[in-house]
């Protein structure tokens, strides 16, 4: 075990042998940090907490009570192999948020990037991928395989199907069911979820600027209708709007190789 002189360790924690505890960080009453844990310099623990497996916690993440970081995954396949849970620095994980590591079958590595805010009963599953600057509102879940890109907003008791790959800058709608890909930029509504628009909201927060955003909806509407696959008017709009690096962005996201399939606007049929 490791714990720097300057870390304050409430009596009623439990540290494992094999712990490693960084400088200036706080754990808090009843806490368990398990014996393969590193926690990064001024790491809050507050209350109640749980950190175990092979889980490394960036500088100066906060997790709230009853948080359950780095237990086994729910994979009935997982045999108790050692797999991997890495969480970002400056990230906040609020209360009865689980993580779980990876697995064999996956890439064997959970990660969350960096300034992530995990809400209340938040979950993200085994092997997910999860970008920077991430938030994930009350309740939202993410399943196992998934990858989230930087800047995504997940709303409240909304769920996100194994394999599913969201792109970054987009947004998913409370109680939104998505079980298809989510371009870059975005906005995925309703209870079985659709392809709503674009998240103009998000990127006019980003300060992009109007010419590059009215580009994106042009070829938001080139891409998503008239002749030819959906592939095929993704390429054409590359073609037309190579300059464009939010439109690049969607054209190489419908290019790649997935899983899944992509979510589409809503028929009128």
């Amino acid at each position: 075990m490791s714990v720097d002189t300057t870390a304050t360790i409430h009596p009623s924690a439990v540290i494992e042998d094999g712990a490693t505890i960084g400088a200036n960080c706080k754990v808090g009453p009843f806490c368990l940090v398990g014996p393969n844990v590193i926690l990064g310099n001024s790491v809050e623990l507050f209350s109640h907490v749980v950190v175990t497996g092979h889980t490394k916690v960036g500088d100066r993440t906060r997790v709230w009570p009853t948080a359950s970081i780095g237990h086994q995954p729910q994979d009935l396949k997982y045999a108790g192999e050692k797999t991997y849970l890495e969480i970002g620095e400056s990230c906040m994980i609020r209360e009865g948020v689980t993580v779980n590591p990876g697995t064999k079958g996956g890439t064997g590595i959970t990660r969350i990037g960096d300034n992530c805010l995990l809400m209340l009963g938040a979950h993200v599953g085994h092997d997910a991928q999860v970008g920077d600057r991430v938030v994930l509102a009350n309740h939202a879940s993410v399943a196992g395989h998934v990858t989230i890109g930087d800047d995504v907003i997940i709303g409240a008791l909304s769920g996100v199907h194994q394999f599913v790959n969201v792109g970054k800058g987009a947004i998913i709608g409370g109680l939104a069911a998505v079980v298809s890909d989510v371009i870059p930029y975005g906005m995925a509504l309703s209870e079985r979820a659709n392809l709503g628009g674009l998240n103009l909201i998000g990127l006019k927060r980003r300060g992009v600027d109007k010419a590059t955003i009215n580009g994106l909806r042009t070829s938001f509407a080139e891409i998503f209708e008239g002749e030819g696959t959906l592939k095929e008017r993704a390429k054409k709009a590359q073609d037309k709007h190579g300059d464009n690096e939010l439109v690049l962005d969607v054209v190489e996201f419908l290019l790649a190789n997935s899983a899944r399939s992509f979510l589409l606007p809503k028929s009128n049929d």
